[in-house]
């Protein structure tokens, strides 16, 4: 079995390869910033992750999105909704849920195919 560990630390690995798949850890924005910028900045994070494990957004199986209120849903669509490849849209499920702090207003997490 092998399994490969994109830039791991104590507690967590950014991604992980297995069988094909790649799992990203959560991915959040810029602390602070408006849920647009932090969602721009999460998907920055994912392009870059799948880039580097040779995959991109074309390939998503699954993405969950967590949103510290559900009141900003709108605005994370729009800016979502500019950056999904629509031929390959993925499953996907969102739900509101306190985060790591008060300071991040959404988190990404992603599995894709490789």
């Amino acid at each position: 079995m092998t399994i490969k560990r994109l830039h791991p630390g104590p507690r967590m690995s950014q991604a992980v390869i297995h069988n094909g798949t790649v799992y990203l850890a959560g991915q959040v924005g810029t602390a602070g910033a408006d849920v647009a910028t932090q969602t721009q900045d999460c998907l920055d994070a994912i392009d870059r992750l799948l880039e580097e494990v040779g995959s991109s957004k074309s390939n998503l199986l699954q993405v969950i999105i967590w949103l510290a209120d559900m009141a900003d849903f709108k605005v994370m669509n729009g800016v979502y909704d500019a950056w999904i490849d629509p031929a390959n849209p993925a499953a996907r499920a969102c739900g509101e849920a306190k985060l790591a702090t008060p300071d991040y207003k959404v988190e990404f997490i992603v599995t894709a195919a490789v």
